[in-house]
């Protein structure tokens, strides 16, 4: 059986927590801005596998001991933070699979396994993102009934509020992308996504 009002109470907790800006989210809102909404799903697909292996193993306490070996997340946070930061500076300068084209013609395609890449990486080398879940679960999880169920529900509700809010911070951008096209200002909005994602890839490697 599973608590319904720990559920309850669970949903719009895990809606405020996805919808706080993050390191998932800003990368959600460069690509919406870059690639459309239809190919970021992909890496919303990626950063969902990675959120469930994160609240999962926060569950069962394996990041408790991961945390206690912060080396652990070193090759993925640094090799994730130069990765992204490397695809910044390549939209800065229109540049790579993911700048928007300024030449007529031009089509540039970045791969699935690519953005799906991206999202894992991004969720799952993110050490305050197992932090957090540490702190989060454990209130909303009853003793008096099996854990599994509650467990079962508990990562659906937060894979379900991450996807809707990546959701709308790549609608977002894609809208953006929009404005800024039929302002014929192109380079600009690739350059915006480029210090964005710039952002992103040193954020994840220093935090």
């Amino acid at each position: 059986m599973v608590s319904l009002s720990l559920i309850g109470a669970f949903i719009p907790t895990a809606f405020f927590v996805s919808i706080t800006p993050g390191m998932c989210m800003t990368l959600a809102l460069t690509l919406g801005m870059t690639i459309g909404l239809r190919r970021t799903l992909w890496m919303m697909a990626g950063e969902l596998v990675g959120v469930g292996i994160v609240v999962v193993a926060s569950a069962l306490g394996v990041a408790a001991v991961m945390l206690q070996y912060p080396a652990i997340f070193a090759v993925f946070k640094y090799i994730g933070g130069a990765y992204l930061t490397w695809l910044g500076i390549q939209l800065w300068l229109s540049r790579g699979r993911m700048a928007i084209s300024t030449d007529v013609g031009e089509a540039k395609t970045a791969t699935a396994f690519g953005l799906m890449t991206q999202g894992f990486i991004t969720a799952i080398a993110n050490p305050k993102g197992w932090a957090f879940m540490i702190s989060l679960l454990p209130p909303f999880i009853s003793l008096e009934h099996a854990i599994a169920p509650q467990l079962s529900v508990l990562v659906a509700i937060i894979l379900m509020t991450e996807l809707i809010c990546m959701t709308l911070y790549a609608t977002g951008g894609r809208s953006l992308r929009k404005f800024l096209e039929k302002s014929g200002n192109v380079r600009i909005l690739n350059r915006i996504a480029g210090t964005l994602m710039v952002a992103v890839g040193v954020w994840l490697a220093t935090s």
